[in-house]
């Protein structure tokens, strides 16, 4: 790895040339009611954006990407096109599909690279909107709300907006501006953004209900939860170690023999992190097969590749620890047994089947625990997740909730949260308009 850790963590797929996009764009077949549309929980227009592609006109295909994604330059490069829009395109059988994200890409690159902007002004229509979080869902519903003319307020703990997409995303797959370039655009459309505010520690949330018409909850979820395990201390958490490989790789501390427990989407990116920055031997650990991975199918692909290899079946039960620096991480194998409450089937420890695994780096990649909000702000639960219907409503008036921190069923995903967002959006605004359309505002200050 001569060329050192920053250039082996670049973005992994180069971008499409003009001529490459308008080749790409013209092998598209413009299908009556897509099946790539469909398959996009957000509905973009795919043929719609991939003719204006071929036209020349990528001002208006990002336009019409944005219309239905506000967060598209991100979803262009995270999202699983594998199993949505490009899985679903009719070439995909006897060809090969469209490149559907890598279009996308292309066009929203461009307006973002030339600062151009697509929306016109939207007359105020007088109502205040607070949002909570400036991830995917936060920035999403808040930028859908501005389009309608309301005045939205977004306040978001960290210093730097984009949830996972700034901070939890490796930059082999999306690299920080990209990020900051859509809270940039969000911003734009006259949504204030403020960054260092943690609202139920800095700002009770009370005051929010006291100011705004409406609240919206996008906070995602929280840190990786503990293990329980002797020697955990010496465990890295694996959010923690994916942000210093974004914004200070330089002084990432490298294994050489790595572990890495879980085996979700975090965990693959851990693996992906320490192959890429010098580890020899990087080792996923996770207690059920590769059948019940969380992880997505290309992803689990592609690290295989990377030549990280699988301990399945296996569970964490201690550090060892030799002169106080990690030496190995003591393991139990596993069986599955009947079925848990996530529908996976439950796995056992097998008696005596202890066994080490040589490491001199361990990182936890498990999962997030349930967001801590609710209980400041009252709101009911499903499962540790904000219980909200369809509308994304919870259990009180004029406070809506989207993104990771509702998603009791179903996956979590970037595309996922966007698509919450405009939902929330849609609701937030038809409550609020009806109600001023017959008699005071919803305010949460006025009732």
């Amino acid at each position: 790895m001569s060329n050192g850790p920053n250039h082996q963590l670049a973005e992994q797929l180069s971008p499409l040339s003009e001529h490459e996009a308008l080749v790409e764009s013209n092998r598209c077949l413009y299908c009556f009611d897509a099946p790539c549309t469909q398959a996009c929980p957000t509905h973009i227009n795919v043929p719609g954006f991939i003719k204006k592609i071929a036209t020349g006109n990528l001002k208006g295909s990002a336009r019409t990407i944005l219309e239905s994604n506000l967060i598209g330059a991100t979803c262009a490069r995270v999202c699983p096109v594998q199993e949505l829009c490009e899985g679903a395109c009719v070439l995909k059988s006897e060809h090969k599909p469209i490149m559907i994200g890598r279009l996308q890409r292309h066009a929203m690159d461009y307006i973002y690279r030339n600062r151009i902007k697509v929306f016109p002004y939207v007359p105020a229509t007088g109502h205040r909107i607070a949002v909570i979080g400036a991830g995917p869902a936060g920035l999403s519903c808040a930028g859908e709300l501005a389009r309608c003319g309301h005045a939205v307020t977004v306040f978001e703990k960290r210093q730097l907006g984009g949830g996972l997409s700034t901070h939890g995303i490796i930059v082999l797959r999306e690299p920080v501006p990209v990020a900051l370039s859509e809270v940039e655009m969000i911003a734009s459309l006259g949504v204030n953004i403020i960054n260092g505010v943690e609202v139920g520690t800095d700002l009770p949330f009370s005051e929010l209900t006291r100011q705004f018409d409406a609240v919206f909850v996008g906070v995602g979820l929280g840190s990786t939860p503990l293990l329980g395990i002797p020697g955990e201390e010496h465990i890295e958490d694996g959010l923690t170690y994916i942000e210093q490989s974004k914004f200070n790789v330089e002084h990432i501390r490298g294994g050489r023999s790595v572990v890495v427990i879980g085996a979700g989407n975090t965990a693959i990116d851990c693996a992906t992190v320490a192959r890429r920055t010098g580890a020899e031997l990087v080792t996923i650990v996770y207690r059920r097969t590769e059948r019940e991975m969380t992880s997505y199918e290309h992803e689990y692909a592609f690290v295989k590749k990377e030549g990280v290899r699988f301990e399945f079946l296996s569970y964490p039960i201690a550090v060892q620890l030799n002169g106080g620096r990690i030496s190995g991480l003591e393991c139990v194998r596993m069986e599955l047994g009947d079925s848990d409450s996530s529908g996976r089937p439950a796995p056992l420890p097998v008696p005596g089947s202890n066994f080490v695994l040589p490491a001199d780096q361990i990182i936890r990649a498990i999962g997030q625990q349930k967001t801590s909000i609710a209980a400041v702000a009252g709101l009911e639960l499903q499962k540790g997740f904000i219980k909200v219907d369809r509308q994304l409503r919870t259990n009180r008036p004029g406070i809506y909730a989207g993104g990771d921190c509702v998603r009791a069923k179903g996956a979590a995903s970037t595309v996922m949260a966007v698509q919450d967002g405009k939902i929330a959006a849609a609701a937030i605004h038809e409550d609020l308009m009806r109600e001023t359309k017959t008699t005071e505002p919803i305010g949460l200050a006025n009732g």
